[in-house]
């Protein structure tokens, strides 16, 4: 019985818990940060960094961010309110497992992120629009295949393809080459590829599929 060798673990190296990625991303002219579980939960240098968006990559990796937990909260119930940042979450797994549509929907997540302008109400605290960090739990794998994606899509003119994108995403966050072959994840680069193919389609829309939806 034929059974398939385990694909070998990377080496695995200290990195900053954050790292630049693009200085202005078009047409937001916001910073993208890329991070990890560290990252994520350093406030100060969140803020240090002017950054007020947080989309979270990682199904498997929570955080307690509600540092005005509302009065309403009772006994027994988890603690919600409002949190030191916006945060979204969109959740992948680290390798096989995920839906298909799951990195496109990550893609349109983060654009809808950085269009969104929340209500001038007293319900609506975080209004400030500023830079942003995607993170997964190492920031090495889930959020580089999808700041790679976004870079590719939004700026083609300097990342012309995915690859050039995924690139420039290691080297700004100091991923080794001999670690390139797991970070990303191939099947998480297969996704974005598919993701970045869906999106030509959707923003050259064939006639019969004016609603937007991929021709196939």
């Amino acid at each position: 019985m034929n059974q398939s060798k385990p694909m070998p673990e990377a080496p695995r190296y200290d990195r900053p818990e954050i790292s630049l990625i693009e200085e202005s991303l078009d047409p937001y002219g916001v910073a993208v940060y890329v991070g990890g579980r560290e990252g994520m939960s350093n406030l100060p240098l969140l803020r240090a960094h002017g950054i007020t968006t947080v989309i979270n990559c990682a199904v498997n990796l929570d955080i307690d961010i509600v540092d005005t937990p509302d009065p309403s909260v009772g006994e027994g119930h988890l603690t919600y309110g409002h949190g030191a940042y916006r945060y979204y979450k969109l959740g992948l797994v680290d390798g096989h497992g995920n839906a298909e549509t799951m990195m496109l929907a990550g893609y349109y997540q983060v654009i809808g992120a950085l269009s969104q302008i929340l209500p001038d109400r007293a319900s609506y605290p975080l209004r400030q629009r500023g830079n942003v960090l995607i993170n997964c739990r190492g920031g090495r794998s889930r959020s580089v295949a999808l700041v790679g994606l976004l870079l590719h899509k939004q700026m083609p003119h300097r990342y012309p393809t995915l690859d050039a994108a995924l690139n420039h995403v290691r080297t700004r966050r100091e991923l080794r080459p001999d670690e390139w072959f797991e970070a990303p994840k191939p099947m998480l680069v297969a996704a974005a590829q598919t993701a970045s193919d869906w999106i030509d389609r959707i923003t050259h829309v064939d006639p019969e599929h004016k609603d937007g939806t991929p021709a196939r």
